[in-house]
């Protein structure tokens, strides 16, 4: 039975991209997950009604930080290629190993991307577009997406190939690495960013606009340790930002 070719992984990846657009309480990413896997289900399955049984078990709960799921995706599909060719894993099998890769990897993952990589993409950006918003805005994109989708695209042919050892020691420790670099750039961005805000072009800011800044800091430093914002809180921080754009300007 031929494996996964590249087409079949590349489809994987552009489709784990919509792996939440069927986001539901029940079943979370289940759905976008099955579709997702649809690809390998149709390589390894030519029955179809093997094949759509396979794709209905893999519309169940199903829940992981969005990128690295590609992970997820790729050590699936060889779970079923192995499967298909010999019966094992079965289906509760199957499900036991995605729940533990799935927690695994949001428990890494949140880290990497929500509370390292999207705050130092900001940062870069907007330090960028202090001298240009529109390289400001090209700057965070690029940075952001860089990462993101290098692993998404690859973390299929990372999983495929390596299986549930994808999760291995060697992995995670370069993951760590990265949060950890993250970490201090992010750090180092935000010190260039308060002192361009503070002098900008060699003059002061205005005593307002420090006093702002200075409160938006602690707030910031305060946020990080809680869950993320919810959406009400992103939309009144907005507003209050907003607001006092407006009045300094």
């Amino acid at each position: 039975m031929p494996g996964l070719s590249l087409v079949d992984r590349l489809r994987m990846a552009g489709r784990s991209s919509l792996l939440q657009a069927t986001w539901n309480y029940e079943r979370q990413q289940g759905v976008g997950w099955a579709w997702s896997l649809a690809p390998a289900l149709e390589r390894f399955y030519p029955d179809r009604a093997t094949r759509l049984d396979r794709l209905a078990e893999h519309t169940a709960f199903f829940n992981t930080q969005p990128t690295l799921a590609s992970l997820a995706l790729g050590a699936a599909a060889m779970l079923e290629e192995q499967r298909a060719a010999t019966g094992q894993p079965d289906a509760a099998g199957m499900t036991r190993i995605k729940n533990a890769m799935g927690s695994s990897l949001a428990a890494i993952g949140d880290r990497l991307f929500w509370f390292t990589l999207r705050p130092l993409s900001a940062l870069i950006g907007t330090l960028l577009a202090t001298a240009s918003p529109w390289l400001g805005a090209l700057a965070l994109v690029l940075c952001y997406n860089a990462v993101h989708q290098t692993v998404r695209v690859l973390g299929i042919s990372w999983g495929y190939r390596l299986g549930p050892a994808v999760l291995s020691p060697v992995l995670r420790g370069r993951l760590e690495r990265m949060i950890h670099a993250g970490a201090l750039l992010g750090v180092a961005a935000a010190g260039a960013l308060v002192a361009a805000l503070l002098v900008p072009g060699g003059r002061p800011s205005p005593l307002e606009f420090q006093l702002l800044l200075a409160g938006g800091l602690v707030v910031g430093l305060v946020a990080t340790g809680r869950v993320r914002p919810s959406p009400t809180e992103w939309a009144l921080g907005v507003a209050a930002l907003s607001w006092a754009g407006a009045w300094l300007s």
